[in-house]
């Protein structure tokens, strides 16, 4: 991991201090900017976030499904991890604190908004930075991949459906036009264009992919960083009012990261598979697409809103929590073994 990205979390505080300030300076331009819109998706937004999508998205080999038939037990896990459990845990976790136990310290109004970034968030497996988490525990390469890409092609099916399932046992009306299309821009088409431009480059030799994936790769974190800007220019207000807002936010957020990690690491290990498919599987059940998850919500319920926030608060925390998770799963590795 480059040292750029060994300190996201810092270059993310930073963009949320610009944000906020640039919202306070330059409201007039900031509001401006948010209402560029076409049929709710606001056109600033949406283009920074096929800049973060495909570059992420090039690195996905769909062929590489065939090459993991002997890990099929940690597919499943996988799979179980990422869709049959974690959104419906994020979904109790979020009813508990969000409509529960911190429900006197939230703004009036805005819980609803906070449940929906919550789900958004659990409901998008991460399919970029789980290469790199993989990367640093030693994962089996192949089958990181194979995981990404079966997952980008369930979530292409799943995530709207399992999305308003959610919302609608919350009680949160969401338009399915909006989701649906939320899916088609934000999934659908950043895979097509990505494959693509994979094919296109691979015709030229495997080596033109690579030094084009170095070359590209850093335009997905500076467009990440110019969202955060922009989400914190029109949320800035709210958070001077409730800075508490987002440590409790973050609270749902990380138990259901080192529960969701836990539980899949331990069901690798029952069903003995290798340390090295345990790693990528624990990784990529705790950590998230949150790069879709604030394009859906923006696109959902927008900028200023409540979901908006609670996704972009998914980014904060994300890198020093996935690389504590990384160290667990590292220095664990002899009692991994002992008992698979």
């Amino acid at each position: 991991m480059s040292g750029f990205e060994r300190y996201l979390t810092v270059w993310v505080m930073l963009c949320i201090v610009a944000g906020i300030a640039i919202g306070q300076w330059f409201p007039a331009q900031v509001q401006a900017l948010g209402r560029l819109e076409v049929a709710r998706v606001n056109l600033p937004v949406g283009l920074l976030i096929w800049v973060m999508v495909i570059p992420m998205l090039l690195k996905v080999d769909f062929g590489a499904l065939a090459q993991v038939r002997n890990h099929w037990r940690g597919i499943g896990v996988t799979l179980f991890v990422n869709w049959a459990v974690k959104p419906f845990t994020m979904a109790l976790l979020g009813w508990i604190f969000i409509r529960h136990v911190f429900a006197p310290w939230l703004p009036e109004g805005q819980h609803d908004s906070y449940m929906a970034g919550l789900i958004l968030l659990a409901a998008a497996p991460c399919t970029a930075m789980v290469f790199v988490w993989s990367r640093l525990t030693g994962g089996h390469p192949l089958f990181t991949l194979s995981q990404v890409a079966l997952n980008d092609v369930i979530m292409v099916f799943a995530f709207a459906p399992i999305v308003a399932l959610l919302l609608g046992l919350s009680a949160i009306v969401v338009p399915w036009d909006t989701l649906v299309v939320s899916v088609v821009l934000y999934i659908v088409i950043p895979v097509l264009i990505a494959q693509a431009l994979r094919r296109m480059l691979l015709r030229r030799g495997p080596q033109t992919l690579e030094s084009t994936l170095a070359a590209i790769g850093p335009w997905s974190i500076g467009a990440l960083l110019a969202t955060l800007v922009l989400l914190f220019g029109f949320q800035g207000e709210a958070i001077l009012r409730q800075p508490l807002v987002i440590a409790m936010l973050a609270v749902p957020i990380v138990l259901q990261v080192v529960f969701n990690a836990g539980l899949a690491y331990w069901l690798n290990r029952r069903l003995g598979e290798t340390h090295a498919v345990a790693c990528p599987s624990a990784l990529i059940g705790a950590s998230n697409f949150f790069e879709l998850a604030v394009a859906a919500a923006i696109s959902l319920f927008g900028f200023e809103s409540g979901a908006a926030l609670a996704t972009v608060v998914g980014v904060l925390i994300e890198v020093p929590l996935m690389l504590l998770v990384v160290k667990v799963v590292n220095d664990s590795r002899g009692w991994y073994e002992r008992g698979r």
